[in-house]
This record gives structure tokens, C-alpha cells and sequence, in this order.
């Protein structure tokens, strides 16, 4: 089987990660690690839950996309992918819009891009339902970063699988349609 990896993007709170668990649930599909420069919180495993790396460490690999949030760096790795395709042929990963624009185009027709969507309302109820502050909620929702991902950008149309979340049973679905349709089992 051809190496994939299933790029899951859009706005916080529209379910990439809850899509993400269901395939490794069901499909036995593993998340890519990404790396921090944060420090790891309590019961969090480093080379598990992220590569906890320092500054120096962090700027020796070659990322795909990276972002810098609340002075700590985060990003996925090239190195990370292609130590996860030496165990597996399918992998997933969770990025914004524009770390998804960047795995499209380097790995093209090898990257499956599921595009979640979810209304405002939907969204914002689901962030504070997870226990989100709410002033950093506000502002979060307001941010540049947020509105440019609740939509699917001009780049990712017609090269995605766009998939509206308003009900987890109908998008597992949709989901395990994008699976059967991109042949991986």
C-alpha cells in the first residue's frame, strides 16, 4: 500500500480531534506526533502525547507547518511523518487551514484532507463545554487565525473532503466514507 496521511482540519471545536481518536479507534490509524517547546503537563509522555523539545532542539527540524502560541513553538515534522511511515502506511494528523494548504502541497494525492466545518454557535458552545476560559474564549474567536479556518480556503477546494459536524454519528459516517473512497483499510 502507498504511504497516506490524513490531514484533519478546520476551526477549534469543530472535532478534529475527536475525528482523529475515532481513527485510530476504529481504523487502528495513528496520530502523527508534533513537536512543543512547552513544558509537558502532568500525565503528558514525551515521544506520546507531543516531542517536548527545547528551543534549540526544535529549530533543527523541518517542519511542514508551525505556529507560536502563548511564547511556546509548536509544529509537525517531516522527521516525525517519515519515522511514523517506517511503522505504518496511514497516519493522521491535526492542523490548521494552513498547515493543511502545506501538507497538500508537498505530498499532493498522498495526503487525504478531511475539511471539518461547524457553525459559530456550534463551535464556540463546544470550546466552552471543554472548559475553555472564557475570556481567552473570546478572544481566541476573535482572532485572525480562528475566522480564516471556519472556512475551507480557495487552495483546499475541490482537494478535500468537506465535512459539515453538527452530529458525530452522521460525520464518522462521512468519514468512513473518505476511508473507503481513499482505499485504506
Amino acid at each position: 500500500m502507498d504511504k497516506k496521511i490524513i490531514v484533519i482540519t478546520g476551526a477549534s471545536g469543530t472535532g478534529k480531534t475527536t475525528i482523529s481518536q475515532y481513527l485510530k479507534e476504529k481504523y487502528n490509524i495513528p496520530a502523527v506526533i508534533t513537536h512543543t517547546t512547552r513544558l509537558p503537563r502532568l500525565g503528558e509522555v514525551d515521544g506520546v502525547d507531543y516531542h517536548f523539545e527545547t528551543d534549540e532542539t526544535f529549530a533543527q527540524n523541518h517542519y511542514l507547518e508551525q505556529v507560536e502560541y502563548s511564547g511556546h513553538h509548536y509544529g509537525s515534522s517531516e522527521e516525525s511523518l517519515n519515522a511514523m511511515w517506517q511503522t505504518v502506511d496511514v497516519a493522521s494528523i491535526v492542523v490548521d487551514t494552513a498547515g493543511a494548504i502545506s501538507y497538500e502541497k508537498k505530498y499532493g494525492k498522498t495526503a487525504i484532507i478531511i475539511f471539518l466545518e461547524a457553525d459559530l454557535d456550534t463551535v464556540a458552545q463546544r470550546l466552552q463545554s471543554r472548559g475553555d476560559d472564557p475570556t481567552r474564549l473570546k478572544k481566541r474567536i476573535a482572532s485572525d487565525e480562528f475566522k480564516r479556518d471556519l472556512t475551507i480556503p480557495d487552495e483546499l477546494k475541490g482537494k478535500s473532503y468537506e465535512i459539515i459536524n453538527k452530529d458525530i454519528k452522521i460525520t464518522k459516517k462521512m468519514v468512513d466514507n473518505v476511508i473507503n473512497n481513499a482505499n485504506i483499510k
